[in-house]
């Protein structure tokens, strides 16, 4: 038993209140933190483990409590430890969307889960949160170049490679800051998402929110890293959003012309961030379970360069380069 699980354990003897418990990994975070589910006295509850020279317990504490507020259904704290990374949360679950999404429950899964991101668009906090500004797209888009392409696949691109990226990188980065910005949870997708008692869905993962582009978490829910539909479905979701958006107050009808381009290349930023964590997951982590996600994540690259000719030289790079070199790999 690890130092930090006697820790956890002692913390929840004495601090919490069980007693004759039991714990279970939970599931495997693609971050430092780890979650265990506790077992007492019939009941089940979740505890965090968020080592602090690594994570940070406290904004999840703060915007688990906004949320609740605004009848989102997280986790409630039940017990804290800020000092030390341990938290003990309301248990809501197992059933992520991605265990259970099917083309017959997917319109009312997804239907409940752009409601929800409505809610936290329109009335979710803003003061307080960081700004998804230049320098941090720009910081999250170069994890593509440093661990996918040079320290996983050691490509070298040379100048007129580093300079293409560079470009659409810049890009990339206009389309995010024009967009308007609301409250971004920043991981809303199947993995996060929870099928559980009313109100559906159960929203996980949301410490690391910004204030960002409106698109942002739209992308990550409908043009999922784990999980694809058709794109004619995808860009009809799209546009309903768009039009339960408006009336929300959160886009204006006169967005229509652009909300498609923005929401395209949101998706690119976001696609080429994931796949260089997937690949650091595996390089700096141990963790190469992700790898088999990165073709999928970046055949939405491909697919979306297609329509713009600002991506043509990144498509062609993913297509002919990149997806080839994947292939290449065992855990792919």
């Amino acid at each position: 038993m690890t130092q930090r699980r006697q820790m956890l354990e002692s913390w929840l003897t004495q601090q919490s209140g069980l007693s004759g418990f039991s714990l279970e990994r939970a599931s495997f975070d693609a971050s430092f933190r780890r979650y265990f589910r506790v077992r007492a006295n019939g009941s089940t509850y979740i505890a965090m483990d968020a080592p602090p020279a690594n994570e940070d317990c406290r904004p999840f504490v703060t915007l688990a409590r906004a949320f609740s507020g605004l009848g989102l259904h997280v986790p409630a704290v039940l017990a804290e430890d800020l000092e030390r990374g341990f938290l003990l949360l309301e248990d809501l679950g197992s059933d992520h969307y991605l265990d259970v999404l099917s083309t017959t429950n997917v319109q009312r899964l997804y239907g409940d889960a752009l409601s929800a991101l409505v809610i936290i668009q329109t009335c979710g906090p803003r003061e307080g949160l960081p700004n998804y500004d230049r320098a941090l797209l720009l910081r999250e888009l170069g994890l593509f170049r440093e661990w996918l392409l040079e320290r996983q696949l050691g490509m070298s691109l040379g100048e007129a490679g580093e300079t293409m990226l560079d470009t659409t990188y810049d890009f990339l980065v206009l389309n995010a800051l024009e967009q308007p910005r609301v409250c971004v949870h920043r991981d809303y997708h199947s993995r996060n998402l929870l099928v559980s008692a009313p109100p559906i869905p159960g929203i996980l993962d949301f410490q690391d929110a910004v204030l960002g582009p409106v698109t942002y978490d739209l992308v990550s829910l409908l043009r999922d890293c784990y999980i694809d539909w058709p794109c004619d479905r995808v860009e009809d979701w799209a546009k309903g959003y768009f039009e339960l958006a408006v009336q929300s107050g959160v886009l204006r009808a006169e967005h229509e012309q652009r909300f498609l381009r923005w929401f395209d290349l949101m998706g690119v930023q976001r696609h080429l961030k994931a796949s260089g964590i997937f690949a650091r997951l595996n390089q700096r982590d141990g963790k190469p379970g992700y790898l088999k996600d990165i073709p999928r994540t970046l055949n939405y690259v491909v697919q979306v360069a297609r329509r713009y000719p600002e991506l043509a030289g990144l498509g062609r790079m993913i297509e002919n380069a990149v997806l080839p070199a994947m292939r290449d790999l065992p855990d792919c």
